[in-house]
C-alpha cells in the first residue's frame, strides 16, 4: 500500500480503503481458485495494482469514459483503474468464468459502482467504447484486429480513442505494424522500481 500512497497522494479516503482491501481479497480468493500465482501474490500492489494504474500516466480519462478491460484475469487492470476513476464505466471480460468470478467478488466486496463483469469472449463483445484495454493478453497485432470493431468513432479526451496495452520486454517487432501511430511509453518513467524496468504502456488509436 506504501506503494499506491507514493504515487498517488490525494486519493479519497473511500479509494484508499477500496485499495487497501484488495490484498486479502485476492489473497482470499487465489487460494480458491488461482488467478495470481502462488508465489507473486505477495507483490499484488507491485506486480498488479500499480502496474494497472500506470495507464493513469498515459491518459486520465474523463468522467463519463467507457472502458472495455480484454482478457481481465481477475481483474487487471480494470479493477485497479475503476477505483482510481469512479466516474468512468468499466466493462471486464474474460473467457474463464472462475477469474471473472474472482474480478466480480472482489468489487462486489470493495463496493464498486462503475463495474461490469462478463464471462465472454472478445469476438463476442459486440458494444462499443472510448477505449479498450489490456494487459499483455495477445500479441499487438491479433488485438488490434479483435477491438477494432468495439471502438467508438468519436472521442471526449485528450487523446483519439483506441486501445491501451500494458506490455513487457522487446516490443519492436509487435509494433512495427502500427510504428507510425503508436505511441510507447516507458513505466519506469513514472515508477522507479525495478520491475518497472522492461514495462510499457502501448496506445494505438484506432
Amino acid at each position: 500500500m506504501e506503494l499506491i500512497r507514493k504515487y498517488f497522494p490525494n486519493l479519497s479516503p473511500t479509494q484508499l480503503s477500496q485499495f487497501e482491501q484488495l490484498y486479502d481479497l485476492y489473497f482470499d480468493w487465489n487460494s480458491k481458485i488461482n488467478v495470481i500465482s502462488r508465489k507473486d501474490i505477495e507483490n499484488l500492489y507491485l506486480h498488479h495494482v500499480l502496474h494497472s494504474l500506470s495507464i493513469e500516466q498515459v491518459i486520465h480519462f474523463k468522467a463519463g469514459t467507457t472502458i472495455l478491460d480484454v482478457g481481465t484475469g481477475g481483474g487487471f487492470p480494470g479493477v485497479p483503474l475503476a477505483i482510481l476513476f469512479p466516474e468512468v464505466q468499466f466493462t471486464l471480460i474474460d473467457s474463464i468464468g472462475k477469474k471473472i468470478k474472482v474480478g466480480s467478488e472482489v468489487s462486489n466486496a470493495i463496493g464498486l459502482k462503475n463495474i461490469v463483469f462478463k464471462h465472454l469472449r472478445i469476438q463476442e463483445e459486440k458494444a462499443k467504447f472510448d477505449f479498450v484495454v489490456s494487459r499483455a493478453v495477445m500479441p499487438l497485432d491479433d488485438l488490434v484486429k479483435l477491438v477494432k470493431k468495439n471502438i467508438k468513432k468519436e472521442g471526449k479526451n485528450a487523446i483519439p480513442n483506441g486501445l491501451i496495452c500494458l506490455k513487457g520486454g522487446e516490443l519492436q517487432h509487435e509494433i512495427l505494424p502500427y510504428k507510425n501511430i503508436a505511441d510507447t511509453y516507458e513505466v519506469s518513467d513514472y515508477f522507479k522500481e525495478e520491475f518497472f524496468k522492461t514495462k510499457k504502456v502501448v496506445y494505438v488509436p484506432l
